[in-house]
């Protein structure tokens, strides 16, 4: 005979006090891991999604950020008259050879310097990143002392308001607009002309990196192949812009995986011995209870059930209500250095079903954890023994 799930509801409803502060240390570690694992998957998300599936990045072989790398001209112009190399209607390479070095700029209110990425840019950027949208002023001027500043730079940093003037690389750059990218790591940089910027940085012949968008995505083998069996450039890699900036993530989200789970066992242990307590004492309480369904044909894998799901409901419910509260994080946004470029990196929590999944997995696991110890102590209990309980 099975126990209907009625007298567990009721049971939980019975002991509301007990069930409240239960469910309270379930949400509790719920919420903090669910909030690790968002953080993590917000910054993999910025990173991401700052590449595209159709678009490719050439960089210097070994190189681990597009600080390190550096490509020349003479390279650039053999790679973009690949044949795997999309086209604009004009006839000239969707494609745009990019600058990428680091400022210091004060942040506001604390004063504190901050890194910040600048990115010279090619004319072809402007169809490769259609994610990037101005959202006050203009985009700039090729060919003018002209800059653009991402979001989240013009509300973290002094002296980014469109209109003001910022001084680097010996030059005043005036900022003519600001610009969105989908929550990407483009919302963290400065762009400008590339023609102007490398002079500034005294780099006229060498370049960070060449992105482009290719013809299909299917033909991204042949022109890795291609570059790679060219002397000219066999120096350089091509990698999926995706993949790229995923692998720009894997340190740092590895890191507040590690730490935020660090601490979350440290709360779930908490959260399992109080589970057990409230269950042994669901136990002691409900003695007589259990030798009643006992003497009434109930067998002992049912009453060992029946407090195991007892069990796994408080988690669950306690679950529900962790991952609530962890939602409400989605609006919050954070600004920290990103360690694969050194620079300032805005993202924020991003909730997802593998986050949902994974949450309550790990409340259920809590739950039998907590509760098969008692659940087996019920399920134990002598019929005579129990039922003399008064």
């Amino acid at each position: 005979m099975r126990i209907p799930l009625f007298y567990t509801w009721r049971s939980l409803w019975t002991r509301r006090v007990t069930t409240l502060l239960t469910l309270g240390g379930f949400a509790l570690v719920v919420f903090v891991f669910a909030a690790v694992l968002m953080l993590a998957n917000g910054l993999e998300h910025a990173l991401v999604e700052t590449g595209a599936d159709d678009n490719a990045i050439v960089v210097r072989k070994a190189s681990t950020s597009e600080v390190t790398s550096q490509i020349g001209r003479d390279a650039v112009s053999v790679i973009e008259t690949h044949p795997e190399v999309a086209q604009l209607p004009d006839g000239k390479p969707l494609a745009s050879a990019e600058v990428y070095v680091l400022i210091n700029l004060a942040k506001r209110g604390s004063g504190d310097m901050g890194n910040v990425t600048v990115r010279g840019v090619s004319p072809g950027v402007v169809a490769l990143r259609p994610q990037v949208r101005i959202v006050a002023g203009r985009i700039f001027g090729f060919g003018s002392n002209e800059i653009i500043v991402g979001a989240n730079i013009a509300k973290r940093f002094e002296g980014t308001e469109v209109g003001k003037t910022l001084r680097f690389g010996a030059k005043d750059w005036t900022i003519v607009g600001h610009f969105a990218a989908g929550n990407t790591a483009f919302e963290s940089e400065i762009w400008g002309d590339l023609e102007q910027f490398l002079p500034a940085f005294g780099r006229r012949s060498t370049l960070s990196t060449l992105t482009f968008r290719l013809r299909s995505p299917q033909n991204f083998e042949a022109a890795k192949n291609r570059i790679a069996q060219d002397p000219r450039t066999q120096a350089y890699d091509l990698k999926r812009e995706r993949d790229f900036y995923r692998e720009q993530s894997k340190v740092m989200a590895t890191f507040i995986t590690i730490m935020g789970m660090i601490v979350t066992v440290i709360f779930s242990l908490g959260a399992v011995i109080g589970a057990m307590i409230t269950m042994y004492a669901a136990v002691a309480n409900r003695t007589v209870e259990v030798g009643t369904l006992r003497a009434l044909g109930f067998r002992r894998r049912s009453v060992l059930g029946a407090f195991l799901v007892e069990a796994v409901l408080l988690a669950c419910l306690g679950a529900a209500a962790g991952l609530g509260l962890a939602a409400l994080t989605s609006f919050i946004r954070i600004s920290t250095m990103n360690w694969g470029s050194f620079s300032e990196l805005a993202f924020g929590f991003a909730l997802s079903p593998q986050v949902v999944l994974a949450a309550f997995l790990f409340a259920i696991v809590m739950g039998i954890v907590g509760g098969f110890l008692p659940a087996v102590r019920a399920a134990r209990l002598d019929i005579v023994t129990a039922l003399r309980v008064s």
